[in-house]
């Protein structure tokens, strides 16, 4: 019975766990851009064929909404992003193909 308990436990915590990786909230003011091809010098970024500043502290998501280093950011990705007060970019999004889809229906 023990048995039976600790696993039915282990198992709600394991799919509880996976269950919230799943979802994520985009900020509601971001933006949507590109990443540009051409790889540049931290803390510069290419979005939209502009060049932008990656502001102090700012934070870079991938798909699955870990944080990745600035030159693990896929040329071509369709992001959204947010910026700070100076007009830096705070954090960045890569898009997940549903959330690519969710956006385009805002438009």
């Amino acid at each position: 019975m023990r048995y039976l308990l600790l696993l039915l436990i282990a198992a709600s915590l394991i799919l509880t766990e996976t269950g919230y990786a799943q979802f994520r909230t985009l900020p509601a003011a971001s933006k949507r851009a590109t990443v540009g091809a051409q790889p540049r010098v931290q803390p510069y970024v290419e979005l939209g064929g502009k060049v932008v500043r990656l502001a102090p502290g700012g934070v870079i998501y991938d798909q699955n909404n870990r944080t990745i280093v600035h030159g693990a950011l896929p040329a071509g990705a369709d992001v959204a992003f947010t910026t700070d007060m100076h007009g830096d970019i705070a954090r960045i999004y890569i898009l997940t193909p549903q959330e690519q889809a969710q956006l385009d229906k805002r438009r």
